[in-house]
């Protein structure tokens, strides 16, 4: 037997005596998934451990071999009935994959273009997917508009809506994005607006008040989110929950294109 059969089999031996899957979940909270799989997380062979990163959710699932089953065999049940709970929640099986990524592939595989238009975050967004290599195939332009004559300015913001509404509004948010697709001529644009604290909060908008937008091909969605934690707890969050929902709108438009 030559030296890379002995490798290959001592790897295989390795597997079936344990075996390890991770599974990422974006858009959804650690209380959350502990809920939807408290039945699951009760098990000792297969083990499913959870922990969260950066508003990200993390599951490792793993399983010792038994007697005479695999420990792969032992943990894939567990690991179907895990995505079939998630389904789109889970961006990725691979340890390595960050969820910039997968939205880079996304934005490539669909011709799509994008920019971002930040102010509570500061770049964060953009920083975040100008980590991978090959993004500026697809990503034009990155706007902060920290103040509200840089709404005004460079995103063509009203001044009404933010005498109105404010800077943290579902309606200035919509206008960033608008802005933003209209000023850099991409397909899609990211906005996010909000009260990262420490100061500045209100009892109608308490400091963590976010709204997250993203219009893809000129249908936009905003959401309103309140995150709990620090300064930097804050913007964390809001980086990974726009991304999520960036995700979320281009897997919806890719949907719609090819299955209307």
């Amino acid at each position: 037997m030559s030296g890379k059969d002995e490798k290959d089999k001592e790897t295989e031996q390795q597997e079936q005596e344990s075996y390890e899957q991770v599974l990422k979940l974006c858009g959804i909270t650690q209380k959350e998934v502990k809920n939807t799989i408290a039945d699951l997380l009760q098990g000792e062979n297969p083990k499913v451990q959870i922990s969260s990163e950066r508003g990200e959710v993390i599951l490792r699932v793993s399983a010792v071999k038994e007697e005479d089953k695999g420990a792969k065999k032992l943990a894939k049940p567990v690991i179907k009935e895990i995505k079939a709970r998630f389904s789109e929640k889970i961006y990725t099986t691979e340890e390595n994959v960050t969820l910039a990524e997968t939205i880079v592939e996304l934005l490539t595989s669909n011709s799509l273009t994008l920019c971002t238009a930040e102010s509570c975050t500061g770049g964060m967004i953009a920083a975040r997917l100008v980590d991978v290599p090959g993004v500026s195939a697809v990503f034009k332009e990155g706007f902060v508009t920290y103040s509200n004559k840089a709404k005004r300015a460079r995103l063509g913001v009203k001044k009404s809506t933010l005498l109105k509404r404010g800077a943290v509004s579902e309606q200035t948010v919509k206008e960033m994005v608008k802005g933003g697709i209209f000023a850099a001529k991409t397909d899609i644009c990211l906005a996010v607006s909000g009260l990262a604290g420490p100061d500045g909060g209100t009892e109608e908008k308490p400091v963590g008040t976010v709204f997250i937008g993203c219009g893809v091909k000129g249908k936009i969605n905003v959401s309103e989110f309140h995150f709990k934690g620090d300064r930097n707890t804050v913007r964390e969050r809001t980086v990974t929950e726009a991304l999520s929902m960036l995700r979320v709108c281009i897997l919806k438009y890719y949907s719609e294109k090819n299955f209307a």
